[in-house]
């Protein structure tokens, strides 16, 4: 299961969000998103866990906790939908 987590000090770091999912079962993958150009981190993130049942245990223990001093949201991420294109001027 894919799992969004938003609210993310800048200072967390990929292995801060794996160490705290991985009490609750194996994570597959982990991705803070950061800006492009100066690489500072945008405050979420996404984190997949293989096993669904852990993956929510995972979400109810983590959502509104506190990480590096911020209280995190985390939810099952939704699919990314279409992005209406822009205009190229």
């Amino acid at each position: 299961m894919n799992i969004y987590v938003g609210n993310l000090a800048y200072s967390v770091t990929e292995d801060d969000l794996r160490n705290a999912f991985a009490e609750f079962g194996e994570v597959t993958s982990v991705n803070v998103i950061t800006d492009k150009f100066s690489g500072q981190s945008k405050g979420f993130g996404f984190v997949e866990m293989a096993d669904n049942s852990e993956a929510d245990a995972a979400i109810k223990a983590l959502n509104d906790t506190a990480l590096s001093g911020r209280n995190i949201k985390v939810n099952q991420a939704r699919p990314r939908g279409e992005r209406p294109s822009r205009p190229r001027w």
